[in-house]
């Protein structure tokens, strides 16, 4: 047995090798044709992207749930793949054309594509080699693409289904119109800021003939986008406004254009903002596109004043003056653009009325607009301002599509956890508007439809079946536009089984189990999928939805780069190793709440898996490898049925957290059972089985045997030497202790997959032999014993009374290894049996001897410790100079007490909470409680003293 770990934890050697060797032997999806299944399906990133640390946190809860259903012996399936990420794919494309000095259009569509499709070959997908590093283990033999041959089929088939449903139809609409990338985009793609804006106040003069009831012979109309009144077609105000219900059904002339527009009346307009009129320009504002369509405006005749790239273009009713004609809508470097030009010219014609503002010796002064904050939609994609632009679109009639999830949720058929998250779902779904569906790119799935003559359409799902329909020698154009990639990503679930055909794949993994996602994504992607699914195969596309968190730097901000304070997790991997991040992320994700990113965390989880590292060396030394059984060894010592028992329960707790999703107390189990249980007192307990002579662990220790100590059960073994046959406490030992660390490498696989198969293979390697199969395709713990409850009683009165002791010494400024007199005066029958078994393991491990049970303590000043029901006393005469240590405890409590107090302070100010930096309030915060914590704590070592 001379194979021993190497003294040093290097997670980068051991898991680049491991995972090679998973991938290689197709451990990620073993056969088992007969097992139940469990399927999930990755959110399929860009194949433009890089993995980010949403993408770590993502991809690291999925892969704890399939690693530890495939443990469990399920046909765990890991759906993977990439999205083609049509917008994000053709600009990088473009990029590398630009930087070459070429564009797109010099190319025909076909060309362009072939040049898509050479990138993704070269440089795509870079994010599925970073999804290996995190140890993820997806079944990479089945890797998909949205733009496979197969899913190519479902999406078109989708497309003409609904088509043929009645659930997609073109329309004229308003669409978020990107000028930059020249497409429309879906409205979870925009981007609020605030940004500077002004507040213009115009006269728009009324008819001739026509004034209000107080002698104006105009309306006073106020915007934040001056320009677009080149495009205006009305103003409106209230019903019951009194200052204008006479004008109401009467006209403006229109500045500038002298276009005639008239009065409505529309709940739209506000009496108490501005002067209660507004200007309606249907082309260009989403409110008033449907205020326009109210005052009985079709559609297809509102006025567009804008071309794809925001420049003015003319109106249908040829009245926009030609020297607007051009200009860009804002300024660009030292070109004014068609806002500064609309405002110069009002301002010329006596009809922008200025804004007064007082300066600071009180003086008036002008300015042509009131200052204000806008909030401004940007592309979260193209940077520039949103441009409501009226189009001719393709659209999903999403309302009736909503109807099913809406009712499959609210029945519980489909579970949202956390369960806060439903009301949001049922807010966006039963409000929700037409889906615009077709962007203006040429990297994507194509629109399956067809324009004839005489503007007839005909969608069908190839050319072939399209000039069927239309008849032989018809002339037909395909739609330029392609689909949506949400649309196309909406069919994860089932297209990439096979859907359309009837695959065996699709048979039984559909529905799939489960979906982990971001809540961020929950109506671009997880809302489509249930709309998908229910549409195309009339089920639900999976069982259960889990929402997570962000995670957000270590302030509590979001980040960004623009901040500064992104924090690249392969960077983290190459510090601290994949399991170390893997295992942070678990254990902060609690339901509901967002991750701060915390670098000395994923340091500790490191130091975590070096601590388990150690613990299998310290085994292996004393000759502890690798377990033969599944089921727990037999166990006569107390100690050895107690880790057994704690085996048992840190199950049962990792699979009730499990089932309920909570990651961060799945992780917390298996954390603090290796550390403090298994490390920290296991190991500890039984040292003394492995010394050269027999230990009072060994004979009236912490054990059970056939020797006479006590009635009940007895507890003094005889020990014998080992390999003749018969019984003996370091025997009994190895074989619980190796169980034991095999049970801990099963239950913590799912968190940390790398350092737990190298240990797996590493015990049995230590004896000469190998594993017959992975860690990863091992069987999930079945101890197959029960709890021993007089074996943990046992052990853990013994544990808290040295833990007590050794916190009251620190307390006290006793020395550690001190060895103390105590008395129990009334021991209860625990207490009592405990001592009599174990004496010599409390003096080695709290440190107490002679521990006198039945008598009372010397008079004196003491110091009491608990252990359950019970208070050991322990007398401090010689030991502590008891008014000394009162008077440096009493101090050091009223420091921390001042010290609490004038942070409380200033945390209870709100002026300090509000305008200070979120740091300093975090500090703030961080330091109240150590010095609440401190108070507590000196407290009751004063209380110790009497």
């Amino acid at each position: 047995m001379t194979n021993t770990l190497s003294t040093t934890f290097d997670p980068a050697q051991i898991e680049a090798r491991w995972y090679s060797h998973w991938e290689e032997n197709g451990c990620f999806r073993p056969e088992r044709p007969e097992a139940e299944p469990f399927t999930i399906v990755n959110p399929p990133p860009n194949v433009t992207g890089s993995l980010h640390i949403g993408h770590a946190l993502d991809n690291t809860l999925q892969d704890i749930i399939v690693r530890y259903e495939r443990l469990r012996g399920k046909d765990a399936l890991w759906v993977v793949g990439m999205d083609h990420a049509g917008i994000a794919t053709q600009m990088v494309v473009e990029r590398q054309l630009e930087a070459k000095q070429d564009k797109r259009t010099n190319y025909s569509r076909e060309e362009f594509i072939e040049k898509v499709w050479e990138w993704k070959a070269e440089s795509g997908g870079a994010i599925t080699r970073q999804l290996r590093r995190l140890g993820c283990s997806m079944d990479w033999s089945r890797e998909q693409f949205t733009m496979d041959d197969h899913f190519v089929r479902a999406v078109t088939k989708t497309f003409v289904d609904m088509y043929n449903a009645g659930l997609i139809y073109r329309d004229k609409r308003l669409v978020n119109w990107d000028p930059k990338l020249k497409t429309a985009i879906s409205d979870l793609e925009v981007e609020q800021q605030t940004i500077p804006g002004g507040f213009w106040h115009f006269k728009y003069p009324l008819e001739d003939g026509v004034t209000l009831d107080s002698g104006a012979d105009y309306i006073e109309v106020a915007t934040t986008r001056p320009e677009t009144m080149l495009a205006d077609m009305a103003v409106a105000v209230h019903p019951t406004d009194e200052r204008y219900r006479s004008v109401i059904g009467k006209h403006v002339i229109l500045p500038i254009t002298g276009r005639r527009i008239p009065i409505v009346a529309d709940e739209h307009a506000d009496p108490e903002l501005g002067s209660g009129a507004v200007k309606i320009t249907p082309g260009h504002d989403f409110n008033d596109f449907e205020v326009g369509k109210r005052a009985g405006i079709a559609p297809a005749d509102m006025l567009n004043m804008l071309d794809a790239e925001a420049n003015v273009c003319q109106t249908a009713d040829g009245l926009v003056p030609e020297e607007f004609l051009g200009l860009h809508r804002f300024r660009r470097d030292e070109l004014n653009g068609a806002r500064e030009a609309v405002v110069a010219r009002m301002k010329a014609d006596g009809l922008l009325i200025p804004h007064v503002a007082k300066t600071k010796k009180g003086e008036d002064i002008e300015h042509d607009a009131e200052p204000r904050q806008i909030a401004t939609p940007f592309g979260d994609r193209g940077g520039v301002v949103i441009e409501p632009w009226l189009t001719d679109q393709w659209y999903v009639d999403a309302e009736k599509l909503a109807q099913k999830p809406i009712e499959a949720v609210r029945s519980g058929e489909v579970e949202i956890v956390p369960k806060t998250w439903e009301k949001t779902f049922f807010n966006w779904m039963e409000n929700i508007q037409p889906w615009c569906v077709s962007r203006q790119l040429w990297w994507g799935h194509r629109i399956p439809a067809w324009y004839g003559p005489e503007g007839r359409v005909i969608v069908a799902e190839d050319a072939e079946a399209a000039q069927s329909l239309a008849g032989p020698g018809v002339a037909l154009v395909q739609d330029e536009d392609v689909l949506d990639t949400w649309f196309s990503s909406a069919l994860w679930p089932f297209a990439t089984l096979g859907w359309p055909e009837k695959t065996d794949l699709l048979e039984k993994h559909y529905p799939n189990n489960l979906l982990i996602s971001g809540f961020d994504i929950l109506f671009f992607w997880d809302a489509r999928m249930l709309m998908a699914g229910y549409f195309n195969t009339g089920s639900k596309p999976w069982e259960k939805l889990y929402l997570h968190g962000l995670v957000r730097a270590e302030d509590g901000s979001k980040m960004s780069k623009s901040k500064g304070n992104v924090v690249d997790p392969l960077t983290l991997v190459d510090k601290y190793g994949a399991d170390a991040l893997r295992f942070f992320m678990a254990a902060m994700e609690s339901q509901g709440r967002d991750i701060k990113m915390d670098k000395s965390r994923v340091e500790g989880y490191r130091n975590f898996a070096t601590k388990l590292w150690n613990a299998v060396r310290f085994c292996q030394t004393n000759g502890i490898g690798a377990s033969e059984s599944i089921a727990a060894p037999d166990a006569k010592l107390a100690v050895n049925s107690w880790i057994i028992g704690e085996v048992i329960e840190t199950k049962a707790e990792i699979e009730k957290a499990l089932a309920d999703l909570r990651f961060d107390a799945a992780a917390s189990a298996i954390y603090h059972f290796v550390w403090d249980r298994f490390c920290d007192w296991y190991l500890e307990l039984i040292k003394p089985v492995f010394a050269e002579k027999p230990s009072p662990l060994e004979g009236r220790g912490l054990g059970e045997g056939n020797g006479e100590a006590s009635p009940g059960r007895p507890l003094a073994p005889t020990p014998s030497p080992e390999g003749e046959g018969e019984w003996s406490p370091a025997a009994e030992t190895r074989a619980v202790a190796g169980w034991a660390i095999d049970q801990i490498l099963v239950m913590l696989h799912p968190f940390m997959p790398f350092v737990t198969e190298e240990l797996w293979h590493a015990q049995a390697q230590f004896q000469g032999g190998e594993r017959p199969y992975e860690l990863m395709l091992a069987a999930w713990p079945d101890p197959q014993a029960e709890v021993d409850a007089d074996a943990v009683a046992a052990i853990d009165w013994v544990i808290a009374l040295t833990t007590a002791t050794r916190a009251a010494k620190n307390e006290l400024g006793i020395a550690p290894g001190a060895k103390l007199e105590a008395w129990l005066p009334a021991p209860s029958p625990l207490a009592a049996r405990v001592v009599d078994r174990s004496a010599a393991a409390i003096e080695r491990l709290a440190r107490l001897t002679p521990l006198h049970l039945g008598e009372d303590a010397p008079a004196g000043p003491v110091m009491q410790i608990a252990a359950g029901e019970d208070a050991v006393i322990i007398p401090l005469e010689g030991i502590v100079d008891v008014d000394a240590e009162k008077a440096r405890l009493t101090k050091a409590m009223e420091a921390s007490q001042k010290e609490f107090g004038s942070l409380d302070k200033r945390l209870s100010n709100p002026a300090f909470v509000e305008k200070a930096k979120p740091e300093a309030v975090e500090k703030a915060k961080a330091d109240a409680a150590f010095h609440a914590s401190e108070i507590d704590r000196l407290r009751h070592a004063l209380a110790r003293l009497g």
